[in-house]
């Protein structure tokens, strides 16, 4: 059955019904509270299946991955494991989103009540208020994406609440999208303990963290994309079985895989680190250019922590990367665009990297999940239009 995501009590016990072999839950935005009527729910699924969520990917289209009960409660025991043991957990990301849905499944198998962070938008007062109300004798968690810990920590400079509520919690886990390395140093210098992880919908959400697989997960490189396999995996996608073979393929031994999409490595002691998407990759003057490694050098200069890189179509060639970035000081600079460009020759990459276009907006366009939204911020690289 639809469940409004404004109503987290009535998704909450529709959750707590499926993962104990009731109908399957499909958390779905809605401007009022309240179950959606059964002549909206989807297709029918297995009866195993929990929980249906909707993927708002940056690059592709929607997909809607089915996760069964058994997936569910291994990724909330092998998140309670890697942590301080079961607690309570603050609510602030929408709960059609994994992270968001995952928050209340590790809640209930956990026993306790989530604290939820109310209003439409991430407001860093309401989360230290409500951070206050979370039971001091448990372990206490939120789930939280790099835009959100960007504006509590840029709070925290000024309003002390915030930089105790960052303080307060036992564990932070940091996901959705790769966070800029001066943001860890910057919470890690308020007190806030981050654990970055790493995962999908496909996977029950992060079953990797700090670079570590979870108790149960195992990782692997094939042709330099990362897989993942374990007990948290999805079913697949809901009506699309070709989507489904594509992404998890089975081994001879009858073992299945997570193909994400993800370039990656392992280094020798098992840990993990992603390079960029698969997709990413444009072909500038026949050179072969990854967008990630564009964007992971653009992150480092002063003022571009949360810039995108982007395709653009050249004439001569072929293809360029242009850069998206919010409006500062030091994005707004006349030399921006050479400054970038000389980050990326200190980094090592070709000149064929070299961003040729920088658009600086006052508001970055995001997801639902909180990540960027590339297809939008490419629309607006080819429109050329100002914000």
């Amino acid at each position: 059955m639809r469940v409004s995501t404004a109503d987290v009590a009535g998704l909450t016990f529709a959750l707590r019904r499926a993962l104990g072999g009731g109908p399957a839950v499909w958390p779905t935005a809605a401007e009022a509270p309240g179950f959606v009527t059964p002549a909206e729910a989807p297709a029918e699924v297995g009866d195993d299946i929990a929980l249906v969520v909707e993927t708002s990917g940056s690059t592709d289209a929607p997909k809607r991955v089915l996760l069964s009960a058994a997936a569910l409660r291994a990724s909330a025991e092998a998140t309670a494991a890697a942590l301080s043991g079961p607690g309570q957990w603050l609510l602030a990301l929408p709960t059609h989103y994994i992270a968001g849905a995952q928050v209340l499944v590790r809640s209930i198998v956990a026993g306790t009540e989530p604290v939820v962070l109310d209003g439409d938008g991430f407001d860093p007062v309401a989360f230290a208020e409500a951070s206050a109300r979370l039971d001091r004798l448990r372990p206490r968690y939120t789930s939280l994406v790099p835009v959100q810990l960007a504006r509590l920590v840029e709070a925290a400079r000024t309003d002390p609440r915030v930089a105790e509520a960052l303080h307060r919690f036992d564990r932070i886990l940091l996901g959705g999208q790769a966070a800029a390395p001066s943001l860890i140093v910057a919470a890690d210098a308020l007190g806030a303990r981050i654990t970055r992880t790493y995962g999908s919908s496909e996977t029950a959400g992060g079953c990797v963290y700090d670079g570590r697989a979870l108790d149960g997960v195992r990782v692997r490189i094939a042709d330099g994309v990362v897989e993942l396999s374990g007990p948290m995996l999805a079913d697949g996608y809901l009506d699309d079985p070709e989507r489904t073979a594509a992404a998890f393929p089975t081994d001879a031994d009858g073992t299945r895989w997570y193909r994400t999409g993800d370039r990656g490595a392992l280094a020798h002691d098992g840990t993990l680190r992603i390079t960029g998407r698969a997709d990413d990759v444009i072909i500038s003057g026949g050179v072969k250019v990854q967008l990630g490694e564009v964007e992971r050098a653009i992150r480092k200069m002063p003022g571009f922590a949360e810039a995108v890189v982007v395709r653009m179509p050249d004439p001569e060639w072929g293809e360029r990367a242009a850069v998206v970035a919010p409006r500062t000081d030091a994005a707004a600079a006349s030399a921006a665009l050479a400054t970038l460009a000389a980050a990326t020759d200190a980094a090592g990459l070709m000149p064929a990297a070299r961003p040729v276009r920088l658009e600086v907006v006052d508001r970055m366009p995001l997801l639902a999940s909180g990540k960027p939204d590339r297809r939008a911020l490419e629309a607006r690289v080819l429109g050329g239009g100002t914000a």
